[in-house]
């Protein structure tokens, strides 16, 4: 009997233990959450700006190629040997300029002689013309009707003649012209493809070499003919308003940005059936002749404006999709946003559907935020080049 009292006693024991323990436990899960809800961080500071509707230029970046202002190949008008090149390669040359000069001995002998056949066939009208005159003195005097005609009949025929000899001889002196070839254009002379010595012919399909005209250039720009539809489109509905003079801004194979702008000179009339495009020419000046002929460019088309809203590409989020979402800030809280961008601006991307006047978009301190997060905004600058200037103060972190 007393065994069984003392089991009776230690059962009870460690009934009451076991309550103590999970009264225990109960306990701490409640202090755990009050030590956890001690520590909870402030709302999270964000960069914020207001954003607007405003007239945002509208313009495109094509694929370009420069195309010389003026360019000629030399090519001889008549047959014969180099015997000078008079001109030196890659150096500026004026219209008129001598390049080459053939053996001009037969050209200057053909010259004489028919310098002498005009010096004869003026003797032969002077000796024609005395006869004439003669006869028609005595055509009462024993000249007979017969004799006057045929005095005049040999006058008009050395007139006849003497201009058929002053004919020859401005071919002789044009041929001899000939002999020295020269530029019709100003420009920079290329390369010589003959040397002193060749044989040519007139008007051989090879060219001696070629004269280019470097200032101005111009420059071949191939727009998509649906994008043009699509431009034409907007204009008619007044959502986008034309500009006054299309210009050009030209960037280099390098990279860099060109001084000078292109004004429109000539529009394409039809649609490439292989590129499907239409190609518009823009003349930009060339005075230190970095754009040379041939060159591939990018050309920046300013078509007009249009009123969008302006984010700044840091701000937007693009998903595996392609599709650009934001973080805006509604009643203190973070809110994420899609927005439709029609291209960039700078360094922004130009929004027409997705946001309103008066929104307030968050630029810098977004990189771990989630819906419904409190926020606190902070009005910041955003330069030209899409930088926060003026950057939100962080929050300490929560001492331990």
């Amino acid at each position: 009997m007393t065994d069984l009292g003392l089991g009776g006693a230690a059962a009870r024991m460690k009934v009451r233990l076991g309550v103590a323990l999970l009264f225990l436990a109960a306990l701490l899960p409640a202090g755990a959450q009050a030590q956890t809800a001690g520590a909870e961080r402030p709302p999270a500071q964000v960069g914020v700006i207001t954003v607007a509707t405003q007239d945002v230029p509208r313009s495109y970046t094509l694929p370009g190629r420069a195309i010389a202002y003026e360019q000629a190949d030399i090519r001889p008008r008549i047959s014969g040997v180099i015997t000078e090149v008079l001109y030196a390669p890659g150096q500026p040359i004026s219209a008129g300029a001598p390049m080459f000069q053939l053996d001009d001995v037969t050209a200057r002998a053909d010259l004489r002689s028919a310098e002498a056949t005009v010096g004869s066939a003026r003797a032969q009208v002077n000796v024609s013309k005395s006869a004439l005159d003669r006869a028609e003195r005595l055509v009462n005097s024993g000249v007979t009707q017969a004799d006057l005609d045929a005095a005049r009949a040999d006058h008009e025929k050395a007139l006849a003649d003497l201009q058929s000899a002053e004919a020859a001889l401005e071919v002789a002196q044009t041929q001899l012209s000939w002999t020295r070839i020269s530029s019709p254009i100003a420009g920079v002379a290329g390369l010589a493809n003959l040397s002193v010595g060749d044989l040519v012919t007139a008007n051989q399909t090879e060219a001696l070499a070629t004269v280019t005209r470097l200032d101005p250039i111009d420059v071949d720009v191939f727009a998509p003919a649906a994008r043009m539809l699509q431009l034409r489109d907007e204009i008619a509905l007044g959502t986008l308003r034309a500009a006054d003079q299309m210009n050009l801004t030209v960037t280099l194979e390098n990279g860099q940005t060109y001084a000078s702008r292109g004004t429109l000179v000539a529009s394409g009339s039809e649609v490439s059936t292989s590129t499907g495009t239409v190609d518009y020419r823009f003349r930009v000046s060339n005075p230190d002749n970095r754009i040379l002929p041939g060159m591939f460019l990018r050309g920046e088309l300013e078509v007009g404006t249009a009123p969008a809203i302006l984010v700044p590409q840091m701000a937007a989020i693009r998903d595996r999709q392609g599709a650009l979402t934001v973080w805006v800030v509604q009643d203190g809280k973070a809110t994420q946003k899609p927005i439709t961008s029609t291209g960039s601006y700078g360094a922004a991307w130009v929004v027409m559907q997705g946001l309103t006047d008066g929104e307030t978009l968050v630029v810098d301190g977004m990189s771990n935020l989630k819906p419904g997060d409190a926020v606190s905004p902070v009005p910041v600058t955003i330069s030209d080049s899409g930088v926060v200037i003026d950057q939100p103060t962080q929050a300490p972190a929560a001492s331990e």
